[in-house]
């Protein structure tokens, strides 16, 4: 069972910036079934956490249940959608609050694709330059196709090419959260009949490393070290 977490920032009901979410995950979704895997969807609505966020934002990050739910969520899944509506060219203040209330190691390596949505196709470059340079600065791991949406996209001939690119992008993502935890070869590095292993399962090998130093920063003992590391090193002199 893969788990794939949608955050959303859409602020009205309905919003189109859920409509495009929820688009993505059904995309997702039937991508991962194609390729032999069942999927669970968890849906973080950053208007329902709006209260809690300012308020760890003025606490020191003390969070309440409700985040810190959200944060496990995030950090334990195996693929993240992040979709945004673009106030004054850029992401919301609501959808920065909450990727700064994550542990820095939150979403390590975690394969993102990423969304926005807008009245106007004149902000479709938002993905590059505020978007997908903060999950990069995360060192998540965005997927090459993001997905803009502007109003004209919905119900139009246009319709049909932003269909075509939540597709691209939902096979991208679903690929990489089925193959991350994947291990085709055997031990040692080689597979079954003494072949050394390719490149993808090296790269498979990293994200499961990366996934591993996931925190989701609720539970103290992540940043315990037992004093056996901390003293590994030394030499009693």
């Amino acid at each position: 069972m893969r788990h794939l977490t949608v955050v959303t920032a859409g602020l009205s009901t309905p919003s189109t910036t859920r409509q495009v979410a929820d688009q993505i995950a059904d995309s997702v979704t039937a991508a991962v079934s194609a390729r032999g895997e069942a999927v669970e969807v968890h849906v973080i609505e950053l208007k329902d956490l709006a209260v809690d966020l300012a308020q760890a934002m003025v606490s020191a990050g003390v969070a309440s249940p409700a985040l810190t739910e959200a944060k496990r969520l995030i950090s334990e899944s195996d693929g993240l959608i992040a979709v945004t509506p673009v106030f004054k060219a850029s992401y919301t203040g609501l959808f920065k609050m909450f990727f700064d209330a994550l542990d820095p190691k939150a979403i390590v390596g975690m394969p993102v694709v990423v969304a926005a949505t807008a009245g106007s196709p004149r902000h479709s470059l938002v993905l590059e330059y505020a978007v997908r340079p903060m999950f990069a600065y995360l060192r998540a791991t965005v997927m090459p196709t993001g997905v803009f949406a502007a109003t004209g996209d919905f119900g139009t001939e246009a319709g049909r090419a932003l269909a075509q690119r939540i597709t691209q992008a939902a096979g991208e993502l679903a690929e990489k959260m089925v193959t991350q935890h994947d291990s085709v070869g055997g031990l040692g590095g080689a597979t079954a009949r003494g072949q050394v292993e390719p490149e993808e399962t090296r790269e498979r090998a990293a994200a499961r490393a990366a996934a591993k130093a996931r925190r989701t920063g609720t539970d103290p003992e992540e940043e315990f070290t037992p004093f056996a590391d901390l003293l590994a090193s030394h030499d009693g002199r």
